[in-house]
């Protein structure tokens, strides 16, 4: 998936404090650039995301980065570098997620960007990533009036699951349920549509993993539960191209009904007609039916009809993070 907003902020922030973010995730490598508002809130003034897919074997006993991945890796942050370099950010900083986390060579990786670049990798421990995930919905205007919810972000690699009570974080855990990694596991032919035997192994996966971690899905039953990450943003974007609106311009609820009638429609195709829906980037049309599959798998685990979409998620913690040296 590729994306860019630059908002009208952009030359008047020059110069200013600003922060800029790179998320090495294992689908897709996203930069954000920020400042604050007046209110002393968050304001996106760049944002861009590339397909990358570093985590390719990440479902192996062994997770190993490719030679290939790595070098789709660093051009991606090379690129996201530039682009980034006419705003003169007071600070940039890099994120690495399960992929490089969990690959024996995550290290050569980040060697090889620090080569190149000049900046180091700061590769975040699952609860880290879960805890800024958090800090950056919660940096969500739109989520202001929330106190008690959940929130749920999935990647190529791992599922950050995180509780909040009276807005502040109760319980935090990173679960190796991401779509990459479970594809590999669960898919036998990613060629082939998505079949039965895939979607029922991925969703007892699912149900293994949750039990074993100890992660709590006890607040009130009609709780909200905010979902983040690439694979809700391309699910409202594929209902967005539906409607025939621009994605903000949606209803962020998302119900799982209508998640279960995506994934019939989505796991019927063979991978090259799964590419042509709108709104699906072909890049994550191999691994879109097990992460819908995944959604829906965390929907009955926790009871949960509907979840709310942000687009708010770590690269905001992390910025966050960053404005708060500013201050």
């Amino acid at each position: 998936m590729k994306w860019c907003f630059l908002c009208a902020l952009c030359v008047s922030v020059v110069g200013t404090n600003i922060v800029a973010v790179i998320d090495i995730g294992s689908n897709s490598i996203k930069s954000l650039v920020a400042t604050r508002d007046p209110k002393g809130g968050i304001v996106a003034v760049q944002t861009r995301a590339l397909d990358a897919r570093i985590s390719t074997g990440i479902g192996q006993a062994q997770p190993q980065l490719s030679q290939e991945a790595m070098q789709r890796g660093l051009a991606a942050i090379r690129q996201l570098l530039d682009e980034i370099a006419p705003l003169a950010p007071r600070h940039t900083v890099l994120v690495a997620t399960s992929a490089v986390r969990d690959a024996a060579n995550g290290g050569e990786f980040r060697e090889r960007v620090r080569t190149a670049t000049g900046h180091e990798i700061r590769i975040l421990t699952g609860e880290e990533e879960a805890n800024l995930i958090g800090r950056g919905l919660t940096s969500d205007p739109a989520l202001a009036e929330l106190q008690d919810f959940y929130v749920f972000d999935l990647g190529g690699g791992s599922l950050e699951c995180l509780t909040f009570r009276a807005r502040r974080v109760e319980q935090t855990v990173s679960l190796p349920l991401g779509c990459v990694r479970l594809t590999e596991h669960c898919v036998k032919d990613p060629q082939a549509p998505f079949s039965d035997t895939s979607r029922v192994r991925v969703m007892e996966i699912c149900r293994e993993v949750f039990a074993k971690s100890g992660f709590r899905l006890a607040l009130p039953a009609g709780t909200t539960a905010v979902f983040a990450g690439g694979t809700i943003t391309t699910t409202r974007a594929i209902f967005a191209e539906s409607l025939g609106r621009p994605i903000a311009e949606t209803s962020p609820l998302i119900d799982v009904p209508a998640l279960r009638v995506l994934l019939a429609d989505a796991a019927r195709l063979p991978l090259e007609e799964r590419k042509k829906i709108p709104g699906l980037p072909a890049a994550r049309a191999d691994v879109f039916p097990t992460a819908l599959a995944t959604v829906i798998a965390v929907a009955e685990i926790g009871g949960i009809g509907a979840f709310r979409h942000s687009f708010h998620n770590l690269r905001y913690g992390v910025a966050m993070e960053l404005l708060g040296r500013l201050t």
